[in-house]
């Protein structure tokens, strides 16, 4: 009886620190997924960074296309009035994000009433949109590029993956309504930072100043993107790990994974939308892009840009891109100098 007793007991401690191990590990996934000062340390940012970088389309006219951009963009940044702007989250965090609105040494152009809210994707940060900033502008646009969460130079606990994102970037529309009361807003974003923007069209409260969304390669929720990196990233099983993630992350980072679904969104979403992807995306599957776009319920365009990869179409056909956005957007915009 002593003996079976002591075997139980022996059977308790080691489930209790299997479980215990198993705790400490999900911990460990949510925050070198999810907490970039810890990835930093652990360097699975540089990583993952590269991996994303090799995992790119690597031809010479996307590489050519970019250079350009990026020639020309710092060309306009050395002539833009621009000017850094915050707000706080309603858990007290500092976002911050850059404002372009007039040439330098000039007023900004108050008969506009045209805004794009430009959103970065994950560990992301607001300088790597100012290429898109730069072509709003030039249309005619004023220009709200923020760092999201806990990226770039905004405070922040977790990556929100688009659920925390959508409610700070409402923020964002606010402050735009601040300054302009008649304003028709434009949200572009890429990545995580498209996946935001859909969320934020499934809100309710999302202001009837958001005339139209351009999607570019987003996801179709956060719960499915964090299996597969977890399988990708850190060469673990999906199951049980990213249902003892949402737990984790629940307590830790208040919201669960299955909130960010970006799908479920569209669905009832009220808000035209164009839809993006590269053809060879090897990060986030031109599927989901498709899927988004037949769940949507709202009036609603795809663009598929054969030969780009992740959030290269822009650069891979960049008049294909950017034409499509310009007829898109006309016809829910006024006052336009395209």
């Amino acid at each position: 009886m002593k003996k079976k007793r002591k075997v139980f007991i022996i059977l308790l401690i080691i489930i209790f620190l299997l479980a215990v191990l198993y705790f400490i590990l999900v911990n460990f996934l949510v925050s070198a997924a999810l907490v970039p000062s810890f990835m930093r340390k652990l360097e699975s940012f540089e990583r993952i960074t590269d991996e994303s970088y090799a995992a790119q389309v690597q031809t010479s006219d996307i590489q050519v296309t970019r250079q350009l951009a990026l020639n020309h963009t710092d060309e306009w940044l050395e002539t833009v009035d621009s000017r850094k702007i915050s707000t706080v989250s309603a858990n007290g965090y500092t976002l911050v994000a850059m404002e372009f609105a007039g040439q330098a040494g000039e007023s900004a152009d108050e008969d506009t009433h045209l805004w794009a809210l430009v959103l970065h994707g994950y560990t992301g940060w607001k300088e790597e949109m100012y290429p898109f900033a730069c072509w709003y502008y030039e249309q005619g646009y004023r220009v709200v590029v923020p760092d999201l969460r806990c990226q770039g130079e905004s405070e922040g606990d977790f990556i929100g993956m688009g659920w925390t994102d959508h409610y700070d970037c409402n923020l964002w529309i606010d402050y735009i309504l601040s300054q302009d009361s008649d304003a028709q807003i434009i949200i572009h974003g890429q990545s995580m930072g498209a996946s935001t923007a859909l969320i934020m069209t499934g809100d309710e409260a999302l202001s009837e100043h958001v005339v139209a969304v351009v999607s570019d390669c987003a996801y179709t929720d956060a719960y499915s993107m964090f299996g597969d990196k977890v399988t990708e990233w850190f060469y673990l099983p999906a199951f049980p790990l990213v249902d003892s993630a949402r737990i984790v992350l629940k307590l830790r980072g208040g919201y669960d994974l299955t909130d960010a679904s970006a799908l479920n969104a569209v669905s009832v979403s009220n808000t035209p939308t164009l839809f993006i992807h590269g053809a060879s995306d090897a990060m986030i599957s031109v599927q989901m892009s498709e899927d988004l776009y037949e769940a949507a319920s709202c009036p609603k365009e795809l663009l598929i840009i054969d030969g780009a990869g992740h959030a290269q179409a822009q650069d891979k056909d960049p008049d294909t891109y950017y034409g499509t956005i310009s007829r898109f957007l006309a016809q829910y915009t006024t006052n336009q100098t395209y």
